[in-house]
């Protein structure tokens, strides 16, 4: 079993950074591509982008690209580094962990296999 946790969440004002960590408990990540979603009030949840097992190949959301950085240590932690924050990115973030090829697959959250218990971010104006 997998079980990650989410944590670095919190308040920050607009155009400030934060860095979400998602650490592994029991195993490693190395043999799992690693995503980060988010899902804010009353809207469904959204990817945000994904990083392939060797941490060579990344993929954002059009939200997110030139802003959000995800890297990994290959052993036990993903990050998800944000920065030039806006309000609209206010939301709940998770990280999650699938057994997938890395293809437009991992872009859906459906696909995933263990999830965080996510880390709230609010980003103020």
């Amino acid at each position: 079993q997998v079980q990650l946790i989410e944590s670095g969440g919190g308040l920050v004002q607009a155009g400030g950074s934060l860095r979400l960590s998602c650490a592994v408990s029991g195993r490693t990540l190395i043999n799992y591509v690693m995503g980060w979603f988010r899902q804010a009030p009353g809207k469904e949840r959204e990817f945000v982008g994904s990083i392939s097992r060797s941490g060579g190949t990344t993929h954002y959301a059009d939200s997110a690209k030139g802003r959000f950085t995800i890297s990994r240590d290959n052993a036990k932690t993903v990050y998800l580094q944000m920065n030039s924050l806006k309000p609209e990115d206010t939301a709940v973030y998770f990280c999650a962990a699938t057994r997938f090829g890395y293809s437009p697959a991992v872009y859906q959250g459906d696909n995933y296999d263990y999830w965080g218990q996510g880390t709230q971010v609010t980003v103020s104006s």
